[in-house]
């Protein structure tokens, strides 16, 4: 019984291996020499004019959140796009189909309106 998960060990003694050892090598082979330019902070070629820890507006991680939010809802339309022509061959299954994705996108349009309404997409 357990000679049959050998090879599952086997691969994540070599996934581990493969992902361990070039960086155990390149931190003992590699030379390390600091100085004071390379532990400085890089800012686009310039000397940094500010922290980096500044405090952003909550309206980016909003319009971020909004974004991946109906980026992923529109993602899920596309299987549902491959597989529509399929099940078009059956008029029941199509008008089904049809109405399943038009109560998705109804959901989508309702969530839309109402991030709309609560201000959410305003950038004053």
């Amino acid at each position: 019984m357990l000679e049959s998960y050998f090879p599952v060990l086997l691969f994540m003694l070599l996934a581990l291996l493969v992902g361990v050892l070039p960086v155990a090598l390149g931190r003992i082979l590699a030379p390390h020499r600091p100085d004071a330019e390379k532990l400085s902070a890089y800012e686009c070629g310039f000397p940094p004019f500010a922290d980096a820890r500044l405090k952003f507006n909550v309206r980016y991680y909003l319009i971020a959140i909004l974004f991946i939010l109906f980026d992923l809802e529109i993602a899920f339309l596309f299987p549902w796009g491959a597989v529509y022509r399929d099940a078009a061959a059956a008029p029941s299954v199509a008008a089904f189909a049809a109405a399943e994705a038009g109560i998705f996108v109804l959901i989508l349009l309702l969530g839309d309106a109402y991030a709309w309404a609560r201000g959410a997409l305003d950038w004053e």
